[in-house]
């Protein structure tokens, strides 16, 4: 059974004659907001007053629901613009910085630090007496400083191991 696949998928979806969801929502906003402010206006004052808010409004209101800039909505392109002009524009990386927001109140973050610091110490403590313990061949760090081999000794056993198994 064969079935037709849609090739378009990213599209939006069309209500009324190319018209988006979004599209419809933003035209009755902005279109509501510029007849509400007509109404108001134009009843006290001449058309030279209340034309330019009107003009601007419905401007606006036209350009976030159909013009696109680089292929990019123009609410997502205008967006992108003031994060552009927000930003520094010479970055740096530092290892190490992973938050890019740190609160001022937040104190759990110091309070986490000195612990896991504490940790840390305790950490490479354990390590180097577990291959202190490893190297001398003993069972636990006392037993390491009874067990300790000179190197001569190792190098001895070290050609005893490997005669021992070169000739087998």
């Amino acid at each position: 059974m064969q079935f037709k696949v849609p090739q378009d998928v990213q599209r939006k979806d069309t209500i009324i004659w190319s018209l988006t969801i979004q599209q419809l929502i933003i035209c009755f906003i902005g279109g509501g907001i510029a007849y509400a402010l007509y109404i108001q206006l134009s009843k006290t004052y001449f058309m030279e007053i209340w034309l330019p808010p009107v003009v601007i409004i419905s401007a606006i209101t036209l350009a976030f629901a159909f013009l696109t800039v680089h292929n990019l909505p123009f609410d997502e392109f205008l967006m992108h613009y003031i994060e552009y002009h927000m930003l520094p524009r010479q970055r740096s990386w530092i290892q190490g910085t992973g938050a890019p927001f740190i609160s001022p109140f937040d104190n759990t973050k110091k309070k986490t630090e000195k612990v896991q610091i504490k940790k840390d110490l305790k950490k490479k403590k354990s390590l180097a007496e577990l291959t202190q313990v490893l190297d001398a061949g003993a069972t636990t760090p006392e037993e390491t400083k009874t067990h300790e081999l000179s190197t001569q000794e190792r190098k001895e056993g070290l050609k005893q191991l490997i005669n021992q198994n070169y000739n087998k």
